[in-house]
């Protein structure tokens, strides 16, 4: 039985759940390995048509990294960290069905990747998303190239280099977000998107999404290359260990 995740099926659309909320669904290598399992089961079965994610609680769809495994991130390791997530995001973009992200909460760092990498995504103006790996010592690179290909270079440009995240409200403005929505609207909405592109052909669905995914498999690639090169840079310099160090020590202070 899944750990850190949930997993409902409901006629022919399955709902994901990122069910850490004590830690507002932050990503640990158990949770990531759980998710690909899930995605695996997922698109393996027929019956099953759309797919949506979502994060448990009101407070985080998902807040990113799990900071307390990043303590253990060093020079030697990093590029395999890399991989491991170049898996759980493959994981989401070789799905051959569609993928709604119900965004609830925060969408931060590799949380906003997983909502980047999802076909429609749904929020409210409340939530925040965004880029904020510089604040805490973390190269931003994965995030910024997915970012690219919607915000363009200066507006990428300024949220990876500043952290800051944008509002519900902004990311519909910038067309990140498919439909603004109310807090408790996010879920039918997405459920509602889900249920129609169930009903597409499912073939000509599976072939779009590979076209999809291959118009943009160099860009994909090409990001994960560049973190295998310069995270291992950042990590051998003691930066992000010291700056990560430094916030769970305010964050547990108060």
């Amino acid at each position: 039985m899944p750990q850190f995740i949930t997993v409902e099926n409901r006629d022919a659309i399955t709902t994901l759940t990122l069910n850490r909320p004590e830690l507002r669904n932050a990503l640990s290598q158990a949770l990531r390995l759980e998710v690909i399992d899930a995605l695996g089961v997922f698109n393996a079965d027929h019956a099953q048509r759309a797919l949506v994610i979502t994060g448990a609680g009101d407070k985080a769809f998902c807040a990113g990294q799990d900071l307390k495994e990043a303590e253990d991130i060093n020079e030697h390791t990093a590029a395999e960290w890399q991989e491991q997530l170049k898996a759980y995001l493959g994981a989401i973009r070789d799905l051959d069905k569609p993928c709604v992200a119900a965004i609830n909460g925060a969408a931060t760092g590799a949380g906003f990747y997983t909502a980047l990498l999802c076909d429609i995504r749904i929020a409210h103006a409340d939530i925040r998303m965004g880029q904020p790996e510089i604040n805490v010592g973390f190269p931003s690179i994965i995030g910024t190239r997915l970012m690219y290909m919607t915000l363009g270079h200066s507006v990428t440009t300024e949220l990876s280099l500043s952290g800051r995240l944008l509002s519900g409200a902004e990311a519909y403005e910038r067309e990140l977000l498919t439909d603004l929505v109310r807090p408790d609207e996010v879920m039918p909405r997405a459920l509602e998107w889900a249920a129609e592109l169930a009903q597409k052909p499912p073939l000509a669905m599976k072939l779009t999404k590979q076209a999809l995914r291959e118009y943009t498999q160099d860009i994909f690639d090409g990001a994960i290359d560049t973190g295998k090169r310069l995270q291992p840079l950042a990590f051998a310099s003691g930066e992000p260990q010291r700056v990560v160090a430094e916030f769970l020590a305010r964050k547990k202070g108060g």
